[in-house]
């Protein structure tokens, strides 16, 4: 098994007893260059600007030819509006901004006009049905449209040269990904081919062995560690695989093993599914890929989240701080020993953190075994038990949400020693460690907090937690959030 990265050429890595062999050269992708993702939102937008600009200047131009006035300049702008509206999203839904459409040398006019010309009926229905077509003459709307067309197949010729000139240069990087494949599929896949037809950029390459006829019962795949570590590293944004499709045994468990990043991961078609690809006789494009895995938020959507935390963290701990105060102090008066407790926990992407609490406990367990806290537990100070039962051993965790470890609502993290465990245990505690940690969440709300007895409440936990995962939105957290208050004035589960 070898591992083709973009470092030093002379560069070994042992890792599960094999070697990795680094010979890869430095790439756009590694360092700076165009984003490809980027361009798409930049050609919508010119698009969209080109189109606006064709309904104020053909339809007031040709006001102002026949009529000497620039007639209704508030209706021609909303006419642009709509129709900029519509183009993008027809555009869109037919892959027109996509990146192999972007970096395709094909010529798109013929989709232009007929995208176009959608739009161009669309907006004469909706002028018909709302009874607005007083307001624009036949000679100002043909006169938008006409520019329109024209400025928008000008804008598609020009982005598409710049950008295919551009990925010529290697000056384009698309998503970072990292590959794993069979050594004959990886064989195929150029890094030019995979920005072409995937938009993505090699940033890292496993060879993964013994694809063939793989042992299920042997779960130790050191090439799938390999990339999981390597797209950590590396700060990939996805990872791809190039595995023939018929060797479904390897497909699965590469896929149970990917399960415990985050990252969406995508399988290329195999030599069989391109030769289908490039003959004539079939109409499926070289960008046809399977998408094994998504990831549970969009970019987004990750980036309100943190904002919320960011806030809602300094703000609770503004609020807070006298009450932490005092909780320090009473902590230093009643037993010996730190105001905190620290401990290694899991978070995202299977990243190991160290989470703060206040210290309620005689011991700061951190090993291969660790107790949970049962009712009448000795080694639970007085002042421990206090701040335990009313949750306030949690609040010094707002620091851990400030430095982007946790999130103000998400699933529990878990101690390493408890997730080494239950991951053997159950097959989708994994998926956990798909966003980040949180303060609370909906399995504590939902009373599933507090000792773990039995293999069945960790499984109960790790549904609602899952729930949570696939269902999350802003409305959810705030739930959790007031669900939370009323959780912690029950005391339920609480020692």
């Amino acid at each position: 098994m070898s591992l083709l990265t973009n470092n030093d050429p002379n560069l070994r890595l042992p890792i599960g007893g094999d070697k990795f062999a680094d010979t890869s050269q430095n790439r756009a992708s590694d360092g700076f260059g165009i984003s490809i993702s980027s361009l798409r939102y930049v050609s919508a937008a010119i698009d969209a600007g080109l189109i606006v600009a064709a309904s104020l200047i053909g339809g007031a131009g040709y006001q102002l030819a026949v009529n000497a006035s620039f007639g209704n300049l508030s209706a021609l702008l909303g006419a642009g509006l709509i129709g900029s509206l519509l183009y993008v999203l027809i555009a869109h839904s037919i892959g027109f901004y996509s990146s192999p459409s972007l970096l395709s040398r094909k010529n798109d006019l013929r989709q232009v006009v007929a995208v176009w010309s959608l739009v161009s009926l669309l907006l004469a229905f909706l002028a018909f049905l709302f009874k607005v077509g007083a307001d624009f003459s036949r000679g100002s709307l043909l006169c938008f449209a006409g520019l329109a067309l024209l400025l928008v197949s000008v804008s598609r010729i020009s982005v598409k040269k710049m950008i295919t000139a551009a990925a010529a240069d290697q000056k384009m990087r698309g998503r970072r990904a990292i590959l794993l494949g069979s050594v004959d599929e990886l064989s195929i896949v150029e890094e030019a081919g995979l920005l072409h037809s995937f938009g993505v950029s090699e940033v890292g390459r496993v060879e993964l062995t013994g694809a063939s006829n793989p042992d299920p019962a042997d779960k130790s795949m050191p090439s799938v560690d390999a990339v999981l570590s390597m797209a950590r590293e590396r700060n990939a944004d996805e990872i791809v695989l190039a595995l023939p499709w018929s060797d479904t045994s390897t497909l699965e468990l590469v896929r149970d093993r990917l399960r415990s990043s985050p990252l969406p991961v995508q399988l290329l078609p195999d030599r069989n599914i391109r030769s289908l690809i490039g003959n004539p006789s079939y109409t499926l494009k070289q960008s046809l890929a399977v998408e094994v895995q998504r990831a549970p938020l969009l970019r987004i959507e990750q980036m309100l989240k943190r904002l919320i935390d960011i806030l809602g963290a300094s703000l609770a701990l503004l609020l807070l701080s006298p009450l932490m105060l005092i909780s320090a102090l009473a902590i230093k008066l009643d037993s010996p020993g730190p105001v905190f407790f620290r401990q290694r926990r899991i978070g995202f992407n299977s990243n190991q953190f160290v989470i703060f609490k206040f210290r309620t406990m005689s011991v700061m367990e951190d090993g291969p075994v660790i107790e949970h806290a049962r009712p009448g537990d000795a080694r639970v100070t007085m002042v421990g038990n206090l701040l335990r039962q009313s949750s306030i051993d949690e609040l010094p965790q707002l620091f851990n949400v400030l430095a982007g470890q946790m999130s103000l609502v998400g699933p529990r993290p878990h101690a390493v020693a408890h997730d080494d465990h239950y991951g053997d245990l159950l097959s989708e505690y994994a998926l956990r460690h798909h966003v980040k940690p949180g303060i609370t969440g909906w399995a504590q709300v939902n009373g599933y907090r507090g000792q773990i007895v039995r293999v069945e409440q960790m499984k109960a936990r790790v549904e609602h937690d899952l729930w949570y995962i696939n269902n999350w939105s802003l409305l959810l957290d705030l739930k959790i959030a007031a669900l939370t208050c009323f959780e912690v004035m029950r005391r339920r589960n609480a020692h």
